[in-house]
């Protein structure tokens, strides 16, 4: 290390060694040791399992199997949707199916929401949420014709429940949310949003994709309307893996989404001439799934669902805390700042540092010092972890590598131009 500190490595070494999740990391492919990853609220490393069973699929499945495995191929967005939902998101069976996008179940869903609530023209969304999120609501209220309220967030804290509340008119029809903001990690309270837009006669739709896999989310017990999210984070399913939707079992069958597909269809395979949807959750599928990306999903939830969410949350909450004392130790003398709540209680499982020159330090981060977390405007250094394989030590390195490029100034030679992915 290139300075001396209150926390030596042997301690975040120390962690590692009576962490209960050690083991894990061994269940992921991590073919550079000397390269730190901290980008797993980006995309999950692969599970060691994945390419094998992938290679069955397509084995046997396609190739031996051939169209007659789709009798088992069939059912795996209920299938697999019924593990997320008993293991990670606290819902019922049948409340949660794999489909589509993010952002196209979060479209299917808000479009269903509003028809439910004819007579309401008002929209309410947070101004810093994820970017699509905002435009698909924006489309939707060009589209109708409906009023879009967009709150102005903390870049920092994240929403405040007051400005909320005080936006919630009776004719607010939907609020859309995300239960962790994508850029400062900032965790909103769940139970408080849903009560306060029930009041109001509002339904609201969260976005957990920063949250599935890292913050013991329980849909049912907070009263959840409507919920969407990825399944490449966290929950480690591979690039563009199909994302899950949640729609309470008593809204189900007053709900209609807009894109009609067969797999919605009641008697699928009676192949009739108008579109009558099933009375469950499987209402929301639309077409045929990406079997070979859905399929991946099974091998990531066949390890997620060795630990408790619980203890995920809990070793989150500690690769967090020493990634800020270090900062405020090492990195705060070179002009960083956290840009994230300071209480664990009210942050997610990636912290954010702020800095006039975050862009060419994370690009400078992965290419002289091989350590991989990522850039978000305007300024903002984002830090990810993923608590199944980041270890102390990673966060230590990893820190102690950024430290070490901003006091060589070495960011500098880098063109302040920034690539499309950052």
């Amino acid at each position: 290390m290139s300075m001396k500190t209150k926390v030596a490595r042997d301690t975040a070494a120390d962690l590692d060694a009576a962490d209960p999740l050690r083991a894990f990391r061994r269940e992921f492919v991590c073919p550079e040791p000397d390269t730190i990853y901290l980008d797993g609220n980006s995309l999950g490393r692969l599970p060691t399992a994945t390419a094998g069973f992938l290679g069955q699929v397509v084995r046997d499945g396609w190739g031996a199997g051939l169209v007659r495995s789709w009798e088992t191929w069939i059912n795996w967005s209920r299938q697999l949707g019924d593990r997320l939902a008993a293991h990670t998101l606290g819902a019922q069976p049948g409340e949660v199916v794999i489909s589509d996008s993010t952002s196209v179940n979060l479209y299917k869903l808000a479009t269903a929401a509003l028809d439910a609530r004819p007579g309401r023209r008002t929209i309410v969304a947070d101004l810093g949420d994820f970017p699509t999120n905002r435009y698909i609501m924006q489309g939707l209220a060009e589209q109708r014709r409906l009023r879009l309220v967009t709150l102005r967030s903390d870049p920092d804290h994240g929403l405040d429940l007051d400005v909320l509340r005080r936006a919630l008119s009776g004719d607010v029809a939907l609020v859309v949310l995300s239960l962790v903001s994508y850029r400062s990690g900032a965790l909103l309270d769940m139970a408080a949003v849903n009560s306060a837009a029930e009041r109001a006669g509002a339904l609201v739709l969260w976005d957990l994709s920063h949250a599935a896999g890292v913050i013991p989310v329980r849909l049912g017990a907070a009263q959840g309307d409507l919920a969407v999210g990825s399944t490449y984070k966290y929950l480690n399913g591979g690039p563009g893996s199909p994302a899950f939707l949640y729609v309470r079992k008593d809204l189900q069958r007053q709900l209609r989404q807009p894109i009609w597909g067969w797999f919605g269809q009641r008697d699928q395979f009676g192949m009739g001439e108008v579109y009558d949807p099933v009375g469950d959750i499987d209402r929301f599928l639309v077409g045929t799934p990406p079997l070979l990306s859905l399929a991946a999903i099974q091998p990531a939830l066949d390890v997620m669902e060795r630990v408790p969410i619980s203890r995920l949350r809990e070793k989150s909450v500690q690769l967090g805390a020493l990634a800020v004392r270090l900062a405020e130790e090492w990195l705060a003398p070179h002009g960083f700042r956290l840009a994230s709540p300071r209480d664990p209680a009210r942050r997610g499982s990636h912290i954010a540092l702020a800095h006039p020159e975050a862009s060419r330090i994370s690009r400078g981060l992965r290419s002289e010092n091989k350590v991989i977390c990522d850039f978000r405007p305007p300024d903002r250094l984002r830090i990810g972890f993923a608590p199944l394989y980041t270890r102390f030590v990673d966060v230590w390195d990893g820190l102690d590598r950024l430290r070490a490029l901003v006091e060589s100034r070495g960011y500098e030679q880098l063109p302040v131009d920034m690539s499309r992915v950052t």
